[in-house]
């Protein structure tokens, strides 16, 4: 059944429609016609079996006939990811998206290579948004994370945000994660419910910049002895995590 998305403030009532982008895709790409259901996201755990019940003035008109509610993940998961060469960014996204992740924070560390401009950081964080939909469509998560704008570090540690777990992918470290989750087991007797993992651009972090993040009490975990692309860690931390989470 094909998956579309439409914000929550669209979905209420008994006969959503489905326009522009949503509609051009249903009605061009896939080919959808009236009789036909699909299922409809609204990003906040809500999933809509729809049936068609008209197409016109590219337009889908719908009919819900079963609303299903899927619970907000257990533990809320932070990624906080340099952002890399070219659009490497889309594709961690898009795999984060996949990986259960709650946020995505795009950071503009010292070793970035590319610095936005003021204008057009509210332009990338709307596509970097879209990225997000298209991959809760595609895998079927109800759950949509957040994408924030791009940020310094130091800006993102000034919100004195609370993490029950915070971690850093760091090349100096030797201890593994599962060694700080199964700390935090033996002391609390469950799992987190709130985790954030910093993931470095190649190069990784400067010095300075890990100090100042070990300072907010994020605990340096290992990736293994070989060097690993800035795109390829944040996925071996999200796939480590949503082990760790979910045993």
């Amino acid at each position: 059944m094909h998956r579309f998305f439409l914000p929550p403030e669209q979905c209420r009532g008994d006969t959503p429609v489905l326009d522009g982008q949503e509609a051009h895709h249903g009605l061009r790409v896939l080919r959808v016609e009236k009789g036909d259901r699909i299922t409809v996201l609204d990003g906040l755990g809500h999933e809509y079996i729809c049936e068609i019940v008209s197409t016109r003035r590219q337009q889908i008109h719908l009919r819900i006939v079963e609303t299903r509610s899927h619970p907000e993940p257990a533990c809320r998961v932070t990624l906080l990811q340099a952002v890399p060469r070219g659009k490497l960014i889309e594709n961690i996204i898009q795999k984060a998206t996949e990986l259960g992740v709650s946020r995505i924070v795009p950071l503009l560390t010292e070793r970035v290579v590319h610095k936005f401009e003021a204008k057009e950081i509210a332009g990338k964080r709307d596509k970097w948004q879209q990225v997000a939909v298209e991959a809760i469509k595609q895998c079927g998560a109800p759950w949509l994370p957040f994408v924030e704008a791009p940020m310094d570090p130091r800006r993102f540690l000034g919100g004195n945000e609370a993490f029950e777990l915070p971690l850093l992918a760091s090349l100096q470290s030797r201890a593994h994660p599962r060694s700080h989750f199964d700390a935090f087991r033996a002391r609390h007797h469950r799992q987190p419910v709130s985790i954030c993992i910093w993931v470095g651009p190649e190069g990784d972090f400067t010095a300075d910049e890990i100090q100042t993040i070990e300072a907010s009490a994020a605990l340096p975990i290992t990736l293994g002895p070989l060097v690993l692309r800035s795109e390829t860690a944040a996925i071996y931390c999200l796939s480590v995590i949503q082990y760790e989470t979910s045993r």
